[in-house]
């Protein structure tokens, strides 16, 4: 097991990564579905920390075979069967998301990720084995990661034992994030990992394409619990379109920056993209969440109040767009999407239309919503557009004007 490469050419996502993303599609799912069901029962702000909590448990452990991949993807056996026992603690992490929503119960969500952290843990040790130049590097993340883990299961049996209150267990929970966060920091002091930043926007790129699909089947969830109802309404309809229309949308506007090119002359920035990244893909799923409960109130009752349902759609909108700005922004060379457009957009879409939800109803917002967002499109390629006009037709416009 040796570095690949960092401008290797036609570097590409290979079939084993393909298939490891399948298994974080059942997490996303599992928990995208729960927080629905509180948005649905009026309890979404109670169902916050543990979405929160949860969705990062999936991200990190996503992040951290991402990033290893590109940098020590040697697909051999070894390499195959390690990968696969990370597959295997995702699936066991996806099994424990009823009972951490519903009963505060993490011990399966700790067991997946043990699961995991194990398989990486190898994956690290077998690089600094055979990897002489990166070994101090590859070892520091094995003792990261090993350490923090054990952090993890400490955490939970005082936690079942009674000795760690609400507060202070919230508290241990977000040191334990930091200390997450920082290993790779740390970790890269020693030597930088030869991760390929194309192969790196690349996967960055598949998983946000994997949330959007996960925002197409909550809502057609939605549309099932709608249907039930046995009727179908104009409600129904508006939101059903406007919602597939919005994810077109915010799926256009991911894509609008070579982010390859960007991390290339930018290494030094990665960290900051891909933590960023954590906001982008929560947002994106917990919209899959609020588009599934909105289109299912079009067709019986639901507990949440209208308001709340329109800031269930709303806040994911407005985060993904002012993160999505920031992330754009640390990658590419000229601002794509002017920053005064994105602020009116997330101030229109995450705090005045949801205000008007109780009188004009959660349709109306929800295509508002779709409505911003298109026009910042729309407005974005006009802006690109006219940037690339050759330089001597503006002289021409400039001159018959």
């Amino acid at each position: 097991m040796s570095a690949r490469p960092i401008d290797e050419p036609h570097r590409a996502s290979s079939q084993l990564e393909l298939l490891f993303d399948l298994t974080f599609v059942v997490a996303v799912a599992a928990v995208t579905a729960r927080l629905a069901h509180d948005l649905a029962d009026g309890h979404g702000l109670a169902a916050l920390v543990p979405f929160l909590q949860v969705f990062f448990a999936i991200w990190w452990a996503w992040m951290n075979f991402t990033w290893f991949a590109s940098s020590y993807d040697t697909d051999d056996v070894a390499y195959r069967l390690l990968t696969m026992v990370q597959m295997a603690g995702v699936l066991t992490l996806a099994a424990g998301v009823p009972a951490a929503f519903g009963h505060s119960d993490y011990g399966i969500i700790t067991l997946g990720y043990v699961i995991m952290r194990i398989g990486l843990v190898a994956q690290w040790l077998r690089a600094g084995l055979e990897d002489p130049a990166g070994r101090r590097t590859a070892l520091r993340y094995a003792a990261g990661i090993g350490l923090v883990t054990a952090g993890w299961v400490l955490r939970y049996l005082l936690a079942e034992l009674g000795l760690l209150p609400s507060l202070v267990g919230l508290l241990v929970l977000l040191c334990l994030d930091v200390l997450e966060l920082a290993v790779p920091r740390w970790a890269e002091r020693a030597r930088p990992t030869t991760w390929h930043p194309h192969h790196i926007a690349e996967r960055y790129g598949l998983f946000t394409i994997i949330l959007l699909g996960e925002s197409v089947l909550a809502a057609s969830r939605g549309v099932e619990g709608a249907l039930e109802a046995g009727e179908i309404r104009a409600t129904f309809v508006v939101i059903a379109g406007c919602g597939l229309v919005l994810l077109f949308a915010l799926w256009w506007l991911y894509f609008l920056v070579e982010a390859g090119e960007g991390l290339s002359g930018r290494r030094h920035r990665s960290y900051l993209w891909g933590y960023g990244h954590y906001g982008i893909f929560a947002a994106l799923a917990a919209l899959g969440a609020g588009l599934e409960v909105a289109v299912e109130q079009s067709g019986h009752a639901v507990a949440a109040s209208p308001q709340a349902l329109g800031y269930a759609v709303a806040i994911p909108v407005g985060v993904y767009l002012a993160l999505l700005w920031a992330a754009h922004a640390l990658v590419a060379a000229e601002p794509v999407i002017h920053p005064a457009a994105v602020l009116g957009c997330v101030a229109a879409a995450a705090s005045l239309l949801p205000l008007a939800a109780p009188w004009i109803g959660v349709a109306a917002v929800v295509a508002a919503i779709t409505v911003t967002c298109v026009l910042l499109v729309a407005v974005t390629i006009t802006t690109a557009a006219a940037g690339t006009r050759p330089q001597s037709s503006r002289l021409s416009a400039s001159g018959e004007s």
